[in-house]
């Protein structure tokens, strides 16, 4: 009998406690319900548009962010086109210093042998030309000198011999001036020294005497010859 009773007592025990544990899990789930509707205003505030000045405080921002942008772009184009004509001007000096090697590099060397030729055309000239004994000599110096301008042309060397033409201060050197009746006036009378020309520059200007004109034009002159020392 008291079995029974004890039974009927957990049995009322077990539906009390069956009864109290779903009046809980509402409270617990109205709690994790109410949690994010406490963080409702926060996103609501993100939402929110921004004020005129805030708008204009960014684009100005932007605005010198792009001018920074724009002047940066501007020295670096400036400093590529600087690099780009220094590069061409070294590569035109380049060129031009190759070009002047090559035209002028065995100037110095030409020019130790233009005494040469000066003796060999002063053998020509001294010569006696009708003598048949020195024929054969003065033809090989003749041929010999022949073959050296020859030489010489095909490395640009001209030789300048300006007998009776114009005097010219870029070719000719005038060491003395003197009166004539064959020749005119201000032209070569006399060559001392042929000149020599390379590719275009005198290497070596001719030295000559200049007409001063018909001896009546200098007849009221102190001194018969005129020393002008014209350099080429």
């Amino acid at each position: 009998m008291q079995t029974q009773e004890d039974e009927l007592k957990n049995a009322l025990k077990e539906g009390l406690n069956a009864q109290v544990k779903p009046e809980e899990e509402p409270e617990e789930a109205a709690q994790v319900n109410a949690e994010p509707q406490a963080a409702a205003p926060a996103n609501d505030e993100a939402d929110q548009p921004l004020t005129i000045a805030e708008m204009q405080s960014e684009n100005l921002a932007l605005r010198e962010q792009l001018m920074r942008l724009e002047e940066d772009k501007k020295a670096d184009h400036e400093q590529m086109v600087r690099a780009v004509a220094e590069a061409m001007n070294m590569k035109k000096r380049a060129e031009q210093d190759v070009e002047r090697e090559r035209k002028y590099g065995n100037e110095k060397l030409l020019k130790a042998l233009l005494p040469i030729v000066d003796s060999l055309d002063l053998a020509i000239e001294h010569t006696d030309k009708q003598n048949p004994v020195l024929k054969p000599t003065l033809e090989g110096i003749e041929n010999t000198m022949s073959l050296f301008l020859k030489e010489l042309k095909n490395f640009g060397v001209e030789q300048v011999n300006p007998q009776g033409a114009p005097f010219d201060p870029n070719l000719h050197q005038a060491i003395s001036m003197v009166p004539s009746n064959e020749v005119a006036q201000n032209h070569v009378l006399n060559v001392m020294q042929k000149g020599y020309v390379l590719q275009g520059r005198v290497i070596r200007p001719a030295m000559v005497i200049v007409s001063s004109g018909p001896q009546t034009q200098a007849a009221g002159t102190t001194d018969e010859h005129k020393t002008i020392n014209i350099e080429a």
